[in-house]
């Protein structure tokens, strides 16, 4: 059978390791040149609820990416504002280990080959088209396109395209698979009632930064800097798609953290304001080139789906990642894509699908964040193990935790461990 995986970012590699493994022919299609998208700019995991959902996975049997960025960590056990037991990896060599890793799994991997439409007929895709022309077949199709672009989108909901790690204009917009077949996507909204909300970081090279905090942040993992009073501007943590770092310190400082360039936690900042800051008067964004002015907008195009990440509406269609719902950070996305990949294959089999119970909390983050999409008030709300109100949840529900041993002592009570790594065919 073959499983074609279109968007390449961590959904995406993780539909694809799991579908393989599951034993598939796969293959993954990417706009750009790097696989991960967001993943190249991101760097934080195992914060708050992550280290949990990080620990079901590899309980679950699809462990390889968390511990690919395990691997390539530059410190671990981090705390900043509102974060415990964070662990940061090097966004500059993240992309190369992974594409190395699915390269020696036999997965195909075709770069630079933008989708722009899809043959659809009788409720099946039959075939997806690329800008070129080139016509792909397969059995089952998982669209992990991600949320963010074209460019207009960040001209008519953001501050214009700020030339991010996406590079609309050089690899062409992204379209919404599930919307060429005729299926009507979601939009995530803000309390504003503006749609879509802006990306939550911004990257400044690590050289432009005084020798003292060049030290305090390869040493510590994390800088905290006080704003000037003038320049604190609370109303901007509602724009921020990461709710979970939407918290007043995060307007009142600066807080850098080091994943390979300093990560600077909030959408944007003028660099003339910034250059204000002591040990940050010679400070140069990486990205996005424009970071003065705003971060893409993102969360226009969510899948209606079912808990087992079907898209409704399509039978041969499974998505991940934001694609799949509310969510926010890289460990969703890599949860998300694990069991729509192996989904795929139970598709093609003909096999009971698997819907991953509310009693872990991978399972009760995808069933939930589907329930609250269905209202506005659910639509205003971003869904992520490390904050905001799926957090709190987690807390409630006594979900969380970072025993390794009762994590994995209740996978196996649902009698669900190492299904990940189970050949189907």
């Amino acid at each position: 059978m073959k499983v074609v995986i279109i968007g390449g970012g961590w959904s995406g590699v993780a539909a694809a390791i799991s579908s393989k493994k599951a034993g598939a022919d796969v293959t993954v299609i990417e706009k750009t040149d790097l696989l991960l998208g967001l993943g190249n700019v991101g760097g934080i995991m195992r914060n708050n609820g992550r280290y949990t959902a990080s620990e079901e996975l590899i309980a679950l049997g699809g462990g390889e990416l968390i511990e690919i960025t395990d691997r390539v960590s530059t410190h671990t056990n981090i705390e900043f504002p509102g974060h415990k037991h964070a662990t940061l990896y090097n966004v500059n060599m993240i992309e190369g280990e992974v594409s190395k890793y699915l390269t020696t799994l036999g997965i195909n991997l075709m770069m630079e080959s933008r989708v722009n439409n899809v043959k659809f007929e009788k409720g099946k895709i039959k075939g997806v088209y690329l800008s070129d022309d080139t016509y792909i077949i397969g059995d089952v199709f998982i669209e992990t396109t991600g949320t963010t672009g074209p460019m207009g989108n960040c001209l008519r909901y953001g501050n214009g395209c700020s030339m991010c790690v996406l590079r609309c204009p050089s690899f062409g917009p992204r379209i919404s698979i599930s919307g060429r077949c005729g299926v009507s996507d979601i939009q995530g909204e803000t309390n504003n009632d503006a749609l879509g909300a802006m990306s939550g970081s911004c990257k400044l090279a690590k050289e432009s930064l005084s020798k003292e905090l060049r030290n305090e942040l390869d040493s510590k993992g994390v800088v905290v800097l006080k704003v000037p009073l003038e320049d604190v501007n609370y109303d901007k943590l509602s724009t921020k798609v990461c709710q979970q770092y939407a918290l007043k310190e995060f307007a009142e400082n600066i807080i850098l953290l080091d994943t390979g360039h300093a990560k600077l936690m909030t959408t944007y900042y003028p660099l003339h304001k910034l250059r204000k800051i002591k040990g940050l008067e010679n400070a140069k964004y990486v990205d996005p080139y424009a970071g003065s002015k705003g971060n893409s907008i993102r969360y226009l195009s969510v899948a209606p789906r079912t808990n087992d990440l079907k898209v409704t509406g399509v039978d041969n269609l499974f998505c991940a990642g934001e694609k799949s719902g509310l969510f926010v950070g890289h460990t969703e996305a890599i949860c998300t894509g694990t069991l729509a990949g192996h989904n795929a294959v139970r598709l093609a089999l003909g096999l009971p699908l698997l819907i991953l119970p509310s009693s872990i909390a991978i399972g009760d983050l995808i069933t939930y964040a589907n329930e609250k999409a269905r209202t506005r008030e659910g639509r205003k709300d971003r869904y992520t193990f490390a904050g905001s109100s799926y957090f709190k949840r987690m807390k409630e529900l006594n979900l969380y935790t970072t025993d390794i041993n009762e994590i994995r002592e209740k996978i196996k009570k649902i009698n669900l461990d190492n299904i990940f790594n189970q050949k189907l065919c």
